[in-house]
C-alpha cells in the first residue's frame, strides 16, 4: 500500500519503510531484470525511433521552410522558439542513443549520436557521454555526481555558504531565479561543449566534434544573419537559445533535485541507489513525448538501455518491486516537481552569506 506524505509543495507518493525481515535489494535487483527482459522490455523498437526521426525531419524541415517564406518579420521569433523546442527533441534522441537505447551496435548508436549532438544541436557529445555516465554511477552523491557540483545554481548547503558577492545575492534567491537563469543554459552548454572539446586529455572524436559543431554554428549564425536584419537575426539567436535552454532545463530538474542527496562515503546497493534518488513524473504518454522518456526517470536509471515506450510498462514492475522491499518510490505531477525543486534550492540559499554583512560588525554583535 502506498503511503502520501503532504508538504507545502504538494504530495508526494512514496512507499512503506522498509520491512526489515524483506528479501535485500541486492539479491532481488537480478530478478527484477529477469522479470524485465523476459517481458520483452529490453527489446529495440527501432520503428519507433524511425518515427520520431521522420517526426522530427518534418518539424525541422517545416520550420526551415517557414524561415524562408516569412522573410523580415517579427513572426521569425516563432520559428526560432519552435526551434528551440525541436533542438531539445533532438537532443532527447541523442541521449537515447548514447544509452544504446535505439541501435543493437554500440558503434551505430555513438554514431547517431555524435552526428546529433555535434551536427544538428551544436553540442559535445564526448562532454555529455563523460558527464552523464558519471551521474548515472552515483547520482546525488557527494563528490560524485557532477549535476550537484556547484556552479551558478548551488545544490548543498556547504556550497552555498561559501558564495560570497554578486554570487550569494543569485544563491540566497536561486529558486525564484531557476527559470529565469535557464535561459542562458543554451549558451552555456554550447560554451562548455567547445572549452571541453580543448582539453590536454584524451578527447573522444575531438576533430570530428570540433568541426561538426564549427560548421553547423558558423552556417546557423551565417544565415541568420545573412537573412534578417541585425537587430532581429540577434533577437532570433536570443529566443532560440532561450527556449532551448528552459526546456533542456526543465526536463532534467525534477528527475532528481530535491531528492536525498547522499554523503560521500555512501555504500547503497544499485537498487536503492537508483529508486531513492530518483523521481517520476506524472502525465501519461503526452509528459513522455514531452520530456523524452525522462518522466519515467527511476525506470531510465535501472535499465539505462530501456527504448523509451518500454519504459511506462516497466514501471508498474519497478513500483511493485519497490513496494515490495520498502525502497521510497517517489511520484509528482509535472508542476508540482518545480515547486519542490523551487522550494529545495531556496532552502539551500538560505546558507549563502548576506554580500552586505560586515565580518567586523557581525564578531562584535556575537559578543
Amino acid at each position: 500500500m502506498t503511503n502520501s506524505s503532504s508538504s507545502a509543495t504538494g504530495t508526494i507518493r512514496r512507499t512503506s519503510p522498509r520491512d526489515p525481515g524483506s528479501v535485500g535489494p541486492t539479491s532481488t535487483y537480478s530478478s527484477l531484470m529477469r522479470t524485465v527482459r523476459d517481458s520483452g522490455l529490453l527489446r529495440r523498437r527501432r520503428g519507433f525511433y524511425y518515427a520520431v526521426f521522420a517526426g522530427l525531419a518534418l518539424a525541422l524541415g517545416g520550420l526551415i521552410t517557414g524561415f524562408v517564406l516569412l522573410g523580415d518579420s517579427w513572426y521569425q521569433l516563432l520559428i526560432a522558439a519552435g526551434l528551440g523546442l525541436v533542438l531539445t527533441q533532438i537532443a532527447f534522441v541523442t541521449h537515447e542513443a548514447s544509452h544504446r537505447q535505439i541501435f543493437t551496435s554500440g558503434v551505430a548508436n555513438d554514431r547517431l549520436g555524435r552526428i546529433l549532438a555535434a551536427g544538428v544541436v551544436g553540442i559535445s557529445y564526448h562532454w555529455w557521454m563523460h558527464k552523464h555516465s558519471r551521474h548515472h554511477a552515483k547520482p546525488n552523491q557527494k563528490g560524485a555526481d557532477p549535476d550537484i557540483a556547484p556552479d551558478t545554481i548551488t545544490f548543498m548547503p556547504e556550497d552555498a555558504a561559501k558564495s560570497t558577492g554578486a554570487m550569494a545575492l543569485i544563491t540566497r534567491k536561486q529558486g525564484y531565479l531557476f527559470f529565469p537563469l535557464l535561459t542562458l543554459e543554451g549558451i552555456n552548454l554550447h560554451l562548455r561543449s567547445i572549452i571541453t572539446l580543448f582539453d590536454r586529455g584524451r578527447v573522444e572524436g575531438r576533430f570530428l566534434e570540433l568541426g561538426l559543431i564549427t560548421a553547423r554554428l558558423s552556417l546557423y549564425i551565417a544565415v541568420v544573419f545573412w537573412a534578417l536584419p541585425l537587430g532581429m537575426a540577434f533577437a532570433f539567436l536570443g529566443v532560440q537559445l532561450a527556449v532551448f535552454g528552459v526546456y533542456m532545463g526543465a526536463s532534467f530538474a525534477p528527475n532528481h533535485k530535491g531528492m536525498p542527496i547522499l554523503p560521500a562515503d555512501t555504500d547503497l546497493d544499485f537498487l536503492t541507489r537508483q529508486v531513492m534518488t530518483s523521481r517520476n513524473l506524472r502525465g501519461g504518454w503526452w509528459s513522455t513525448a514531452m520530456f523524452g522518456g525522462l518522466n519515467y526517470q527511476i525506470e531510465h536509471h535501472l535499465f539505462p538501455n530501456m527504448p523509451r515506450p518500454a519504459l511506462r510498462h516497466a514501471a508498474q514492475i519497478v513500483r511493485e518491486h519497490s513496494r515490495t522491499l520498502g525502497i521510497p518510490y517517489t511520484e509528482a505531477g509535472i508542476f508540482e516537481s518545480y515547486r519542490i525543486v523551487i522550494r529545495y534550492l531556496n532552502e539551500v540559499g538560505l546558507a549563502a552569506r548576506d554580500p552586505f554583512d560586515c565580518p567586523m560588525v557581525n564578531r562584535f554583535r556575537r559578543t
